[in-house]
């Protein structure tokens, strides 16, 4: 069994005193510690192209990819492979980041 495992059969374990709780009662983020150390995955994407493999052995430095995306246009960013949010790309200190502009509820994502 690995580290990972014991811990989730721990928080398993606990689960009955977070539904003890009154639904009345407001949520913290002290709440969520038991979740706080696990690891995601966070993707920003652009754009997607399709190629064939002759087409992508030909791609050298200094190739084009095109995108299927427009300039401007919102893209997407994916929580361990889950549309949660679109965004624009911004410079930070010389470095390229995301700001969210839109959160997508379950079922809201159209991908």
């Amino acid at each position: 069994m690995s580290e990972n495992d014991m811990q989730l059969d721990e928080f398993a374990a606990g689960e009955g005193a977070l539904a003890e709780t009154s639904m009345d009662e407001a949520k913290t983020a002290t709440d969520l510690a038991p979740v706080f150390d696990v690891p995601v995955n966070i993707s920003a994407v652009l754009g997607r192209a399709n190629l064939s493999v002759a087409q992508l052995l030909q791609l050298a430095q200094g190739s084009v990819l095109e995108l299927d995306r427009k300039v401007g246009e919102a893209i997407d960013i994916y929580v361990n492979n889950r549309l949660v949010a679109r965004g624009e790309v911004v410079i930070v200190d010389d470095r390229l980041g995301v700001t969210m502009t839109e959160i997508i509820k379950d079922g809201d994502a159209q991908v």
